[in-house]
């Protein structure tokens, strides 16, 4: 477990939050033009890879407010926290 550091409550620990998957996919601007491959790609295929990965997360049990993590999947390492609409920091 790690502690996140909400950016409406402070910190708080791991358990009162829920993990949203990547962050910044773009929804498709002719979403009925795609194809049902395309469409799938859209909305199952994403990077999940090992290192640092931007992420959304939810503060469920607690503000219940979306936020942007930038995280190290391999040992957890939190690099930054930004609120939903902020521009990303530079990959």
């Amino acid at each position: 477990m790690f502690i996140i550091n909400c950016p409406y409550c402070g910190e708080r620990d791991q358990q009162e939050f829920k993990a949203g998957g990547e962050a910044h996919i773009e929804r498709p601007k002719q979403p009925t033009e795609l194809s049902d491959d395309e469409w799938a790609g859209y909305l199952f295929m994403r990077k999940n890879i090992k290192g640092v990965q931007f992420e959304r997360w939810n503060h469920a049990h607690g503000c219940r407010k979306w936020f942007n993590m930038v995280r190290d999947t391999s040992n957890d390492e939190i690099k930054l926290i930004y609120k939903m609409g902020e521009k990303p920091p530079s990959e």
